[in-house]
Order: structure tokens, then C-alpha cells, then sequence
């Protein structure tokens, strides 16, 4: 059987989509992921076949005016014709089609064109309709004071006003009809969620018949390198600061190690796509690269991220605690979880400062939040990808 896995987005999409190809394939199935052309590399490294859709999208990220309208209409139009193109290609001699994230705006139609299952993939709740969560602050169309059932009529309304022309301009020229409601399309009666029930829970009741298999996490076995061993043994577990793929300020890797310092800690910063680093020489920091989460934070003393979904649930499951700095999407979600469960510090939107990360974790290296961090870990899954991969084969095979 080959699947098609599909994704646009930063590595918070991709990665669990490669974990579970690789549960696919020691199942037996031959896998494609198609992704924006930054992860071919990343994909390669793991044995898997890669199928790039779209431009890179650490060049996009990196933006710092919004565009124009003209220039938005263009993106948006270029953004259907490229996953008309890619996706179609990619999925040419696939089964099952399995699309992540809320770009996939393609990946259905594609699917219905070769008559073949598609799965709608979601990795935080609030990102799927639901009247008992707010959507993800999303911007002009979508009232924010609103109640939720009103936002998220407000959020379809404004799916329809970006994508119906393009969509279904594509679809009409490879003989499709067009679709009333693009938002619940791409996202089907039957979406699933690859989130950690504890962590994530989707509410109840709910007009979606939603499966959680669990979060998607890659099982790296590579070790930590000898850099990372030798400052880890060197001292006192230490603070790490990781904002992934979000564009942060210069002065980010200053207020980090100022604030570990402050504290009487050290501190690992991770550089990501902002190339945070060094702000001296001194020895009680270590300016990283990409690492094995699971590796690395459960000799970690508290974790500073961005609060997207597969950082958050491999904290969780270290069972250290952490302060969650949202900066888009469903990251605010998470913030609002790890506040909820006791287990972190919800920091403020935005940028940090010295007084602002100092004060995150204090709240967040209290004994009493240390210990419900520790607490909660073991009980988040670990066989997500395990029971996604043995859905999607029995899928295919019916």
C-alpha cells in the first residue's frame, strides 16, 4: 500500500507527519511525504520518499510587512495552484491520502479526483469547529469578543471569502463541482486529532465525530552530542530556551541568559530560525542546534518555548515544567493548557524581556508546579503514530 502524507507548514506540521510515516512504513507501507521544500533534508535523513509543494516557508516567516492586498490574492491563488500541482503529482499512484494542517486546502480534492480515503489531520483542538473553544486568534473577519459559536461561523465565512474562488476555479477545471463550505471540506465530518487526550482533550458532546489516537511523536534515537554531554555534566540541570520555528527578536538570547543567570542557572538556548545564540563566552550557556527532545529535556530544571503542539506535549511527557510564550495560531492553546494543568507558566504574547522571563520562572520552578509536571508525564501517551498507522492501513484495505 502507498500513503500519501501531506503538509504545509514549519516543522511543528512536518515532524509528526515523518513519525508516523515511519510507523507506516515498519508496518509494511510504502510512504510519500510531501512538504515545503525545507524539510527535504530533515525527511531524507529517515529513509522516507519526499515530494517538495510550495516555496520555502522559513523565507515567508521572515517577513516583516504585511502584504498588500493585491499581494495577498496572488499568494493565496499561487498557494491552491501550487497543491493542485504538487499534491496531485505526489499522490498519483497512492491509496490513502492523510493532510495536516489547515493549508491543506488541495488535499481533499486531490483525494476525490483519484477516489481514493482522505483523512483531515488537526493537532490542537481549537483548531477544529467546536463550541465549546474560541478558534485560534485569526484576524480581520472573526470577532474575538464574540461567543464561540458565533466566531466560528465567522471563521467559515472568512475560509470562503480566501479560498472559494481559487478552489473551486481548480476544481472546475478538472471537471469537479464546486464546494458551499470550503472550512468544512478540508476538514470533513471525520477529522482526527493527533493530540494527547490528557494534554489536548477534544470537548464533548460535539456535531464532530473526532478520533485521538494520541500525539504524533518521532522516536529519535539519536544521541545528544558530545557538546550537549559535556555542559550537561558540568553542573546543575539547566534552563532551556527554544522557539523553534518562530522569528524572535535579536535581543531574545540576551533576556534568556539573563534571566538563567538572575536565577543562579544556566542556560541552553536553542538558535532556530532566528539564529539566537551566544551574548558572551562565558561557560554557563551552550547555543544549540536542532536535538532529540525527548533526549534532552528530561535533564532540563524548565523549558521556555513557543508553545507549539509537539514541544508541548514532549515537555509534558519529560514531566518538567515550562513556560509557554505563544506567538500564533493554536500556540495560545497550549499556553492556556499547561496554565490549566498546573504544570507551567503562561507568559504574556510577544516578545520577552529579562523582568518578564525572570518572572515566568519563578512562577514556573516552584516545587508545587515541579511536581505536577513530574506527575503528569508518564500519563501522556506515547503510541499515537503507533494507532494512527493502523488505522490508515485498514483504510486502505477497505
Amino acid at each position: 500500500m502507498r500513503v500519501l502524507l501531506s503538509t504545509i507548514g514549519s516543522r511543528g506540521e512536518v515532524q509528526p507527519m515523518l513519525a508516523l510515516g515511519l510507523e507506516l512504513t515498519r508496518l509494511g507501507a510504502r510512504v510519500r511525504l510531501c512538504a515545503p521544500p525545507d524539510f527535504q533534508e530533515l525527511v531524507a535523513r529517515y529513509g522516507l520518499e519526499f515530494a517538495p509543494v510550495g516555496p520555502e516557508v522559513s523565507r515567508a516567516g521572515a517577513r516583516t510587512t504585511p502584504p498588500t492586498p493585491e499581494e495577498r490574492r496572488a499568494m493565496i491563488a499561487g498557494t491552491v495552484g501550487d497543491q493542485f500541482d504538487a499534491v496531485g503529482a505526489a499522490a498519483a499512484d497512492c491509496d490513502v491520502l492523510v493532510g495536516c494542517g489547515a493549508l491543506q486546502i488541495a488535499a481533499h480534492s486531490i483525494a476525490e479526483l483519484r477516489g481514493i480515503p482522505y483523512v483531515y489531520v488537526a493537532y490542537a483542538a481549537n483548531t477544529l469547529p467546536s463550541e465549546q473553544l474560541p478558534p485560534p486568534p485569526l484576524g480581520p473577519g472573526v470577532d474575538a469578543t464574540a461567543d464561540n459559536a458565533t466566531q466560528w461561523k465567522q471563521d467559515a465565512q472568512r475560509w470562503n471569502s480566501l479560498w472559494s474562488e481559487p478552489l473551486g476555479n481548480h476544481r472546475a477545471a478538472h471537471g469537479l463541482p464546486p464546494v458551499a463550505d470550503v472550512r468544512d471540506y478540508i476538514f470533513t465530518a471525520h477529522p482526527w486529532l493527533a493530540a494527547d487526550p490528557v494534554l489536548g482533550p477534544w470537548p464533548t458532546p460535539s456535531d464532530l465525530d473526532v478520533w485521538q489516537p494520541g500525539a504524533w511523536m518521532l522516536r529519535d534515537r539519536t544521541p545528544l552530542d558530545a557538546e550537549i554531554e559535556e555542559f550537561l555534566a558540568a553542573g546543575e540541570p539547566p534552563v532551556y530556551f527554544g522557539f523553534g520555528s518562530m522569528h524572535m527578536a535579536a535581543e531574545t538570547s540576551r533576556a534568556a541568559i539573563d534571566a538563567a543567570r538572575a536565577l543562579g542557572r544556566r542556560a541552553i538556548v536553542l538558535r532556530g530560525w532566528s539564529e539566537l545564540g551566544f551574548i558572551d563566552q562565558a561557560s554557563d550557556c551552550l547555543a544549540i542546534g536542532e536535538v532529540d527532545h525527548a533526549a534532552l529535556f528530561r535533564r532540563i530544571a524548565a523549558v521556555v518555548h513557543h508553545g507549539g503542539a509537539g514541544t508541548t506535549t514532549a515537555v509534558t511527557r519529560a514531566g518538567v515544567p515550562q513556560v509557554v510564550v505563544p506567538q500564533r495560531f493554536d500556540q495560545y492553546y497550549w499556553a492556556d493548557r499547561v496554565r490549566t494543568l498546573g504544570i507551567g507558566f503562561a507568559h504574556a504574547p510577544g516578545e520577552v524581556t529579562r523582568e518578564s522571563l525572570l518572572s515566568a520562572l519563578g512562577h514556573a520552578l516552584t516545587p508545587e508546579t515541579a511536581a505536577r509536571a513530574r506527575d503528569l508525564g508518564p500519563a501522556i501517551r506515547t503510541d499515537g503514530a503507533t494507532r494512527a498507522a493502523e488505522r490508515i492501513l485498514a483504510l486502505g484495505e477497505s
